[in-house]
């Protein structure tokens, strides 16, 4: 194992794997045990994924704790157990021919300081215990909300059922919660059914190493991708 590479890792994450296989998989690339990674994407999300490395896990918190960017698209007239395509559907309902106005009003419901009911299907713990986990043994548990902040969204299209939108919001917003309440203001039920980050803090996807590269082991491209600490100093302005 080399113990002499630090630095963040920008990694455009794939469909259909978690955020710890990318980091299992960054791993055996690089050689190197000790990396994390700032904001879990679920399995269905694409997008933006920062990894840490070596010394750069001491700034893990920090980059984690920056505002995201996000494109998605909500599907009108289902709502699911996950709150995303993932999940089982539980209730489906007819999408009435909704104006722009008033799906931009919906929208507009969920702008600024707001709180937010985190998910059961989410990592988030209760008595140290993860509440997917309890989710999947069919539980149910009291969560506390949490105040989100959203400074900007715009609709990109909306071609019912399905509404393309960019949100600019604070850590621990769930893109997924989003949806379904969006769902519930216009009173017929949403999921989420694409996401994708495309911004965390001062990192976007154009210095993205793929998923691909890593799987294939190309340590000197990879390692040529990465920023040096002093290089995120000067990013972050610190």
């Amino acid at each position: 194992m080399d113990n002499s590479i630090d630095g963040v890792l920008l990694v455009d994450k794939g469909q259909d794997m978690t955020s710890h296989d990318v980091v299992a998989v960054a791993r055996r690339c690089l050689g190197i045990k000790k990396i994390g990674h700032c904001g879990t994407l679920d399995p269905m999300a694409t997008g933006l994924l920062i990894l840490v490395v070596g010394r750069a896990t001491k700034i893990q918190d920090l980059l984690m704790s920056e505002d995201k960017e996000y494109v998605g698209t909500i599907t009108l007239g289902a709502t699911t157990n996950t709150q995303d395509a993932e999940g089982e559907i539980l209730e489906e309902k007819e999408v009435p021919d909704f104006s722009d106005e008033v799906v931009n009003a919906a929208f507009d419901e969920f702008k600024g300081d707001f709180y937010q009911m985190p998910p059961m299907v989410s990592a988030i713990k209760k008595d140290g215990v993860p509440l997917y986990k309890l989710a999947r043994q069919g539980k149910t548990v009291k969560r506390d909300p949490r105040l989100v902040y959203v400074y900007s969204k715009r609709i990109d299209r909306i071609d019912l059922p399905e509404i393309d939108f960019t949100v600019k919001c604070s850590k621990g917003f769930y893109v997924r919660t989003y949806a379904h309440d969006i769902g519930e203001k216009l009173g017929c039920g949403a999921h989420l059914s694409k996401l994708r980050r495309t911004r965390s803090g001062k990192f976007d996807l154009s210095r993205c190493v793929t998923f691909e590269q890593l799987k294939e082991g190309k340590r000197d491209e990879v390692l040529q991708a990465m920023l040096t600490l002093p290089e995120v100093s000067r990013m972050r302005g610190a």
